[in-house]
């Protein structure tokens, strides 16, 4: 990483680079910005997924396993190492290796399906995604590939041999990379322009001995013409050249130039089709398929064309490398008629170093222009590999519901239970967008909630593109007609907690809050989306909300979906979710009515809303006076109701919901109060009575469910480090249940507080977060317990940690929380990551220390990567908490720069509202 200085937020090259885009990507990929052409699109896992599960029962990891990835072509999208695709994915270039050994080409990652894994799907590979620009005009990867024969069978036959009280059976476990035998393959693009993207691919042979590498950039076009009356495109070689001709794409050029011994590498072309008679006993369709090149390479088979034309095509790069030495194999994929180099199209080694050293160091001004300026190094190395595994895990997303489920023409239709069976309720989803994934093997599809919070970290790097990623699950060709949102492709019916409206305040303030444009367009279809939690989540109309699966429900003793026949469950975050909403909601219109007075119709709906749900929630019986907390309530089939006691977040996310408003919102509440007055007189109660604080100018009003008492009773529980509160961000369960909780009448209803894997199979082996961190629910307390300062103000204390003797502002708190998530990453005073844990060849090797991962979750104790090993997408909002810190945020949604000192009193003692 070079060193650059730190020009001013907006004036950089890749800012510039970002405000070239002609429709803010908001209708169509057509309108995107012009750098957007190409891109990280391509996921590192297709097979196994729903997309390409046509099977009778939905059993997608058996119906396209990893055994057939290498044979048979996908119908949706593809997959590919170090990957880029067109914005249309009709053209991917990716990478392939082979160190000599091993039984197949390694095109893609390998790892373990859901049923495979005694965690659930795992994938058993390390690679790294280490910078990144957001218009993509710069890009590294890293992946450490054994010299040794990749040990397939034998991940999959150790980790089926072990329980799920067992540690995972990894990669590093089978002793491949033991004395260094591996190759470090380092990728970076850098585009010259929009069209002309350069590629350096170093490998450097960590072994004591020389060892040689096959290393295969593969160009191939996506198989849509298998599915249409269209004609195959096609590869060819020309000179130095594979070029391309395709009625969107032709004219582009893959560039090869000679090895680093001087030798020229060979072009090998095959088809992009499937090879039906290994598969499937069936005719060929082509005489050189899909793993044609694989089988060459391999074993020597006559697998590819003579004739050098066909769908796919690689560069066979054979190098030898001597012990610790390095090689370079450069590439270039380019139009010439669009060149914009003053090489006019010829190869130029020192315009290839140029631009590879340009857009290095632009990356340097970026980053330097967006951190604080008293960013330590080892921070910016956080932030930089967290935003480019969020830039990375940008994918393709087509997805035609009504044409899944029914089959194309011309092809054979699909078994009768796949035609009815998942997702047969969205025919009208058809979906064509570059979207943001969670993780690009264990979850290359999107999920809306995790959505919510990419667009977070988005917004500092490529508000636009965060703006597009909210707006586009809203339209027409995702949002259902009766207003929900689908939640994964695993199940679109799934109910996920609605953050959308928080996430698009957050995106608003960070892009400097004047989009007022955005909102407006956001808000108006999240009113379809309102409306339908009021009347689809709420089955007795008396505003306790349920759902299921609301991003908890694995850390409860039964599974929320699925509850046995005549039991009734009152969760208490689905109804405080909804709370969260209202609030969130009730922000959008008073930032609206400032500019529209036609809005304060809806402020008034959402005050009002946000008040239902209040009675509802202190009349369920949910908060419990004795321990401070929130439970959820089971109501069996005789009627007997009993709190589910055990304290997990559940419990905590009454207290999230919070928006501090100054003087002129609550003046303007004020005067709206009086047009639902009927209703607060009818309820005793006086919404406003002890949520206006300080005099004049420094006047604050505050929008929230929980009272004071009660708030600071579960602020008590939740910093308490016997219970919430661990070294590296809050528990998702109280330790305290280190000591199983049983379900009074349930036999079998169990849990307890696990810091690291579930030992048990509900809701899937890796998914249960009974113990570890994990970053959404720690940043919405962040967010606020900021609400909160901004209202209470300085003068404001809590103990914390509870029962330090310690008094900090809330602010304060918010900070020292933030550290401890961040501290995740950096290395302690002995040099060592919490993030990996106790693997010494991770903590100690200079070629593998300071590679990061962001882990979907980390151990309840010790802050230790779990789960998916690349979800950036919501861990990436570490990112967030680097640029605009808590201890010093400016960015509230209604900030005043002086937060009230006046007229402050404790939490506990003001009336319960």
């Amino acid at each position: 990483m070079t060193t650059a200085a730190a020009p001013s937020r907006g004036t950089t090259a890749e800012h510039a680079r970002l405000a070239q885009a002609t429709g803010r990507l908001e209708d169509s990929l057509a309108e995107a910005n012009p750098w957007y052409e190409w891109g990280p699109y391509l996921s590192e896992r297709a097979w196994g997924t729903v997309r390409e599960d046509y099977s009778d029962n939905g059993d997608a990891w058996s119906s396209f396993p990893h055994d057939h990835a290498r044979s048979r072509s996908y119908r949706w999208n593809e997959d590919g190492m170090a990957g880029l695709s067109d914005i249309h994915q009709e053209l991917c270039l990716a990478l392939a290796l082979w160190n000599g050994v091993d039984p197949i080409l390694k095109e893609r990652m390998f790892g373990l399906t859901g049923p495979q894994g005694n965690h659930g799907e795992d994938v058993k590979e390390y690679w790294w995604y280490l910078d990144g620009l957001p218009s993509h005009a710069w890009l590294r990867w890293r992946y450490h590939y054994p010299q040794e024969p990749f040990p397939y069978q034998w991940l999959i036959d150790e980790n089926g041999r072990r329980s799920r009280d067992e540690p995972e059976f990894e990669l590093m476990d089978t002793g491949v990379f033991d004395h260094g035998r591996y190759w470090a393959v380092d990728v970076a693009y850098a585009k010259a322009s929009p069209t002309e993207i350069l590629a350096k691919i170093t490998i450097k042979n960590h072994a004591s001995e020389e060892a040689s590498l096959s290393v295969l950039p593969t160009l191939w076009f996506r198989n849509t013409w298998r599915f249409s009356d269209g004609e195959p495109p096609r590869l060819s070689l020309e000179g130095d050249a594979i070029i391309v001709d395709h009625p969107m794409l032709s004219g582009y050029r893959l560039e090869a130039p000679p090895s680093p011994d001087g030798s020229r590498p060979q072009a090998l072309f095959c088809d992009n089709e499937t090879n039906n008679p290994r598969l499937f006993g069936a005719a060929p369709i082509s005489d050189y398929p899909k793993d044609g090149i694989n089988d060459h390479v391999i074993g020597g088979a006559n697998t590819v064309n003579p004739d050098q034309r066909g769908t796919k095509a690689s560069w066979w790069y054979k190098i030898t490398v001597p012990a610790g030495g390095e090689a370079e194999v450069r590439l270039r994929l380019y139009r010439p008629d669009q060149i914009v180099s003053q090489t006019d199209g010829a190869w130029s080694d020192q315009h290839f170093d140029e631009i590879m050293a340009s857009r290095e160091w632009e990356a340097d001004e970026f980053y330097a222009a967006l951190a604080p300026d008293d960013i330590g190094e080892e921070e910016m190395r956080v932030l930089r590999q967290s935003c480019a595994g969020l830039i990375w895990s940008k994918q393709i997303y087509p997805y035609r519901v009504a044409r899944w489920l029914d089959g194309d023409p011309g092809q054979p239709p699909p078994p009768p239970g796949h035609r009815t069976g998942r997702n047969s309720g969205w025919r009208h989803l058809d979906s064509f967008d570059v979207l943001a994934m969670p993780d690009p093997w264990e979850y290359p599809w999107f999920a809306a909630w995790d959505l919510a919070f990419h667009t977070i970290t988005w917004a500092h790097l490529d508000p636009a593109f965060a703006k597009y990623q909210l707006l586009v699950l809203l339209r027409e060709w995702f949002q259902h007609p009766n207003g929900a949102l689908p939640a994964y492709e695993w199940s679109f019916d799934d109910v996920n907690p609605p953050v959308h409206a928080l996430a698009a305040l957050r995106v608003f303030v960070i892009d400097g809050a004047t989009d007022l444009d955005f909102l407006e367009r956001i808000f108006q279809k999240l009113l379809l989306n309102f409306t339908w939690w009021l009347n689809r989540q709420d089955p007795e109309g008396n505003n306790i909300f349920g759902g299921g699966f609301l991003g908890l429900d694995n850390i409860s003793p039964i599974d929320r979906s699925h509850l046995p026949p005549g039991v009734k469950l009152d969760q208490a975050d689905g109804t405080a979710w909804m709370a969260y909403y209202s609030v969130a909601m009730l922000a959008l219109a008073v930032l609206l009515a400032e500019r529209d007075s036609v809005y304060e119709d809806m402020v008034v709906k959402f005050l009002e809303q946000l008040v239902l749900v209040m009675d509802a929630l202190e009349d369920s019986g949910c908060y419990d006076p004795t321990d401070g907390f929130f439970y959820d309530l089971l109501t069996d089939a005789f009627g007997n109701r009993e709190p589910i006691k055990v304290q997990t977040l559940v419990g905590v996310i009454p207290a999230l919901p919070a928006m501090t408003l100054p003087t002129r919102n609550t003046d303007r509440i004020q005067r709206l109060q009086k047009r639902f007055a009927r209703r607060m007189e009818a309820q005793n109660r006086q919404i406003l009575d002890w949520r206006i604080r300080g005099t004049g100018d420094n006047r604050r009003g505050l929008v929230s469910i929980v009272p004071p008492d009660q708030l600071a009773r579960i602020f008590a529980t939740l910093f308490d480090e016997s219970a919430f509160l661990s070294p590296h961000g809050l528990r998702a369960i109280s330790k305290r249940h280190s000591t199983p909780y049983q379900v009074p009448g349930m036999p079998g209803a169990t849990i307890e507080y696990e810091p690291a894997e579930s030992h048990t199979a509900m809701y899937g082996g890796n998914s249960n977060w009974r113990g570890p961190v994990w970053f959404p629910i720690n940043y919405l307390v962040i967010r606020s317990l900021l609400q909160y300062d901004q209202f209470f103000g300085p003068e404001f204390t809590i103990e914390y940690p509870t029962g330090s003797g310690r008094k900090l502002a809330l602010r304060d708190v918010a900070d020292d929380l933030a550290n401890r998530l961040i501290s995740i990453w950096l290395p302690d005073p002995d040099g060592r990551r919490p993030v990996y844990g106790g693997v010494e060849l991770l903590q100690t090797d200079p070629a593998w220390k300071d590679n990061l991962f962001f882990n979907e979750y980390f151990h309840g104790d010790n802050g230790a990567g779990l789960g998916a090993t690349h979800q950036t997408g919501w861990t990436a909002l570490v990112a967030d908490l680097l640029l605009d810190p808590p201890g010093r945020t400016q960015r509230l949604i209604f900030y005043d720069d002086d937060r009230a000192t006046s007229d402050v009193t404790p939490l506990a003692a003001g009336p319960a509202g």
